[in-house]
């Protein structure tokens, strides 16, 4: 029977189980609709979650309680609610949350069949081909549900479920703060390596009650096919590549349209098809395989012959250039034989930046130890950075709303995109624009956050320690442009802090 809720390990498991004083009996009737059938088990976090029957439209639910309700079943009702909003097939359908004050309960989708930890601990590590379509449908469902600016939070062999009809989903959103878009794509070669190894590697995608990932002398996880034989390389490779910081995993859509074409390919028999390799704290692309340099190789030489074919019939026998005919011109070409062409778009170029056009921004709560730093990150040394203060929490002790740099550019300018240069991923940050620099002050700093606005729909955490900004609009100038930090990685030491080693500018 589906362990609905089974996830990673939260603060509640540290704490001890959730108080569950006047618990629930079979036959009760929550809401004067969810009848309780049958309690299944308590979830990682403590929570009861029983099997139900929705009386009105008389069909199967799972009901997780809490006790108490109220204030510390925020998080869980949050969740709910932020999950009832995405709608997809790989995703457990939210029906309802409510808060009695004594308890709170969540109402779902009840799924028949197993959880991917109980099918792995009943049957043993899956086959790739088995492994790749799981990882398939969990990649689908993160992809929907980070396109609306959330994130899941709880991506574990618990909470990914397989229906007795094939069908995979993935349940129990539990998102906080401390979660990131990163993490949900992290797990998902987590999912991987679980489902061909057995074991669910701690220290890359979150603690947990399951074994460990094997680990060599230096502590880095083995390889699935140094575990067992049969893991293609590929899936090998991938799977590793998600689970290492060091490189930059893909957004969740790219993810999921190579783990299709994988998962094409293995009812295939994995016929050669090379993985989506991720270059280190770069944008990711995929391989080239040597047949298709080889086509791209001769569709150029190709092209090239057939621009020189032309090329001579342009010219006459006496070396004079002929116009050339509409017939003979390409499909781009001015349909009224208009020998002008459009000028190119200008590329744009690295502004030079130095010490007197950069500051910090540090609000009003802030101590403004490290205004002299600012230099650090406009100097082009990458071994140079300001180094920021560790904070307690990862939003800056609750203190201040963030810290950035403040560039001016000296007058307004036409920008490309901004490219900030971190000592590791997993920051909060913006871009954003205001029409005065207000003065180095916290009067001064409290102005620019009263005031500037941030470019883009919302805040971006980044997956790699370079992240590029592209949010200006072509038809503005600028010239005050704010880097600013809302949230911090952890130090690995219960801190948080980052390095902010270099910023660029590109613009015309």
């Amino acid at each position: 029977m589906t362990q609905v809720g089974e996830g990673h390990e939260t603060t509640a498991d540290a704490d001890g189980p959730v108080m569950t004083f006047g618990a629930p009996t079979a036959g009760e009737v929550l809401a004067e609709r969810y009848e309780l059938q049958e309690h299944v088990n308590d979830d990682s976090a403590g929570r009861q979650v029983w099997r139900g029957i929705d009386v009105i439209l008389r069909r199967p639910v799972a009901v997780v309680l809490r006790y108490p309700g109220g204030d510390s079943a925020t998080e869980m009702l949050q969740a709910a609610v932020d999950a009832s909003r995405v709608i997809h097939p790989n995703l457990v359908g939210v029906y309802d949350a409510i808060d009695e004050g004594a308890r709170a309960y969540v109402v779902r989708e009840w799924v028949d069949g197993e959880s991917l930890r109980e099918m792995v601990s009943s049957q043993g590590p899956l086959d790739p081909a088995r492994a790749t379509a799981i990882a398939h449908s969990i990649a689908d469902a993160l992809a929907a549900v980070h396109a609306t600016g959330m994130v899941h939070g709880n991506v574990h062999p618990g909470t990914t479920l397989i229906g007795d009809d094939g069908r995979v989903v993935l349940a129990d959103a539990r998102a906080d703060s401390a979660d990131s878009v990163e993490g949900d794509l992290r797990a998902v070669g987590g999912i991987l390596y679980y489902a061909l190894t057995g074991h669910w590697p701690h220290d890359e995608v979150g603690r947990s009650a399951l074994p460990d990932a094997s680990r060599d002398a230096t502590g880095a996880p083995a390889a699935p096919r140094q575990i067992r034989a049969g893991v293609p390389a590929y899936l090998d490779d991938l799977t590793m590549d998600l689970l290492d910081a060091r490189v930059a995993v893909p957004e969740a859509d790219a993810l999921t349209a190579e783990l299709a074409r994988l998962d094409a390919a293995a009812e295939e028999e994995y016929e050669d098809v090379g993985p989506l390799r991720f270059a280190q704290n770069t944008t990711t692309e995929p391989a080239r395989s040597t047949s298709k340099i080889i086509i791209g190789v001769a569709a150029l030489i190709v092209i090239a012959v057939v621009g020189l074919v032309f090329g001579i019939r342009a010219i006459d026998n006496s070396g004079n250039a002929q116009p050339t005919t509409t017939a003979e011109a390409g499909a781009g070409s001015d349909p009224q034989g208009s020998t002008d062409s459009q000028a190119p778009a200008p590329e744009p170029k690295k502004i030079a930046l130095n010490a007197d056009m950069v500051r910090i921004v540090d609000p009003p709560q802030g101590d403004r130890d490290d205004t002299g730093e600012s230099k650090y990150t406009v100097d082009g040394d990458d071994e140079t950075a300001w180094e920021l203060q560790h904070f307690n929490q990862a939003n800056f002790g609750t203190r201040k709303p963030g810290m950035g740099v403040l560039i001016d550019l000296g007058q307004a300018r036409k920008l490309s995109e901004v490219e900030v240069l971190l000592s590791q991923p997993g920051v909060t940050m913006d871009i954003r624009t205001g029409t005065d620099d207000f003065g180095d002050t916290s009067a001064g700093d409290q102005k620019i956050m009263d005031t500037y606005k941030r470019l883009g729909d919302s805040e971006t955490v980044t997956t790699g320690n370079r992240k590029v900004f592209s949010v200006f609009n072509p038809d503005q100038t600028y010239r005050y442009v704010l880097v600013f930090m809302t949230k911090l990685p952890s130090d690995g030491e219960g801190r948080f802090s980052v390095d902010l080693q270099e910023i660029s500018v590109l613009g015309y």
